[in-house]
């Protein structure tokens, strides 16, 4: 059931570690605050964003209860920056010509609560009910 519901997460997540894993010598260098700005940084927000949006859809549908959908949110979001971090290690000590950076965890992490904020605006009406229910428990 997990799989059937959260597959499109899931096969993100594969091409986000596709896209993160190949060697990237061409990439432009990060090195102070202000390059974060750079099309880059876009690249890794919307990855990212995506990903959450995805989790959170998937996991919507398996949830059941009011109090667990609400819970899936939170669950997506620490998933995501937790994957962040992931890619951004594997960049650093294991993929070759990749090097991973705070800058680009910092990008990947507002990705994901851009992703929060995607699903808020798209799911609004259903995210509002949910949101109501769980109150009157």
């Amino acid at each position: 059931m997990f799989i059937k519901n959260n597959w499109p997460g899931i096969l993100w997540g594969v091409i986000i570690l596709i896209i993160t894993g190949i060697p990237g010598n061409y990439f432009p260098k990060v090195t102070t605050f202000w390059d974060w700005l750079s099309p880059d940084k876009i690249v890794h927000l919307f990855l990212f964003s995506i990903f959450v949006l995805l989790l959170n859809i998937g996991l919507k549908k398996q949830y059941t209860s009011a109090k667990q959908r609400f819970n899936y949110i939170i669950a997506s979001l620490l998933i995501g920056i937790v994957f962040s971090g992931l890619t951004e290690i594997l960049q650093r000590f294991i993929f070759v010509g990749r090097n991973g950076n705070i800058y680009d965890f910092a990008a990947n992490s507002a990705g994901c609560f851009l992703g929060i904020l995607l699903f808020y605006i798209f799911f609004r009406k259903k995210f509002k009910k949910n949101i109501d229910s769980i109150k009157n428990i």
